[in-house]
């Protein structure tokens, strides 16, 4: 009651209504600040694939747009800007608004190799937000048929016996086919001539014609002509068979360890694209690559359907990068 009387002395009439209308618009201030922003996406997405159309990643990326923008009711446009091993299209997406309407398809190269090669005008550790892993792209170890080699075992023996005598090609100084063939050399202790070509058609071309003697390369280039027998595929460098060359066994089981290698594809965001967003694309993602129309898709362009949460994606990152970096290092691999 002393409460009540002291509040209208001190108040008065008029102030005491001022108060009791702010207090019955608190409610409506509290909803309007509250109230959620238009359903995302509400105009069309643009996917930044940093590589030629046609490769491995280009064509993993288009499938997935073609699935997420089934999936958003909106359209998902795939851009392909080309340029420094990938360096390009990722630098593009890393000064993008981060709002959700400019994503990267990156792979290995981009994320994890890149950044012991080039100097980046990004911080490729604080650039992107991880959203979700979509394939893995399995390489194939191929031989022109001409050579004696029938198993990795034979081909060290050979290179052993005659060292640099044995050339192999890649798509490019730097790329993740040179870094494969990197890595066996390393587990191996064998010494092959490196013989780099810009793109990976010039270098499957000179393979075939027998100018050079091996290439690690993407299943999705090879198996065609693994198939018709114009190459022959020693192994596969994933940790299981492909399920595109099954037959194909890995390096492991021919008694080469260490020396699994390969890229992934992944889909990223700019840093700074709010979490909850980056959760629910990682969630639409994961989910197409669990249809069984994307997974057939996936196989048979010779690509492993695997989908991850973006903290999972950051542990590939991460791992990836310091494996890249020693192996860089200890090949002194440069970029021309």
């Amino acid at each position: 009651m002393e409460t009540d009387k002291f509040t209208r002395r001190t108040l008065g009439p008029l102030t005491l209504r001022v108060a009791q209308l702010a207090l019955m618009a608190l409610p409506f201030a509290v909803a309007a600040q509250t109230t959620p922003a238009p359903t995302w996406p509400t105009r069309p997405v643009t996917v930044v694939v940093p590589f030629a159309p046609g490769g491995g990643t280009d064509i993993a990326g288009r499938l997935l747009a073609v699935r997420l923008g089934q999936k958003w009711g909106q359209t998902v446009v795939v851009d392909n800007r080309t340029g420094a091993g990938g360096v390009v299209g990722a630098e593009l997406v890393a000064k993008a608004k981060p709002d959700g309407y400019t994503l990267l398809i990156g792979n290995v190269g981009t994320q994890s190799i890149n950044p012991s090669l080039y100097k980046l005008t990004y911080d490729a550790d604080k650039a992107f937000a991880p959203i979700s892993l979509f394939a893995e792209l399995p390489f194939a170890f191929v031989v022109n048929p001409s050579l004696p080699a029938k198993t990795p075992k034979e081909l060290i023996a050979l290179a052993k016996a005659a060292p640099g005598k044995y050339t192999y090609a890649s798509s490019g100084s730097g790329g993740s086919p040179h870094l494969t063939a990197e890595i066996f050399q390393q587990a191996t202790g064998v010494k092959f001539v490196h013989v780099p070509y810009k793109g990976g058609g010039p270098a499957m071309s000179d393979l075939m014609a027998g100018h050079v003697d091996m290439l690690f390369a993407s299943i999705l280039e090879t198996s065609g002509y693994v198939k018709t027998g114009k190459l022959r595929a020693l192994a596969v460098t994933s940790a299981q068979r492909s399920p595109a060359m099954p037959e194909v066994p890995t390096l492991a089981e021919l008694g080469v360890p260490n020396a699994e290698s390969g890229s992934w594809v992944a889909l990223l965001a700019p840093s700074g694209t709010p979490q909850a967003l980056v959760d629910r694309i990682a969630a639409d993602v994961k989910e197409a690559v669990a249809t069984e129309d994307m997974r057939k898709a996936l196989i048979a362009q010779g690509a492993t359907p695997r989908g991850s949460t973006p903290a999972e994606l950051q542990k590939t990152i991460d791992a990836d990068k310091l494996r890249y970096g020693q192996v860089i290092q200890a090949g002194g691999v440069k970029v021309e």
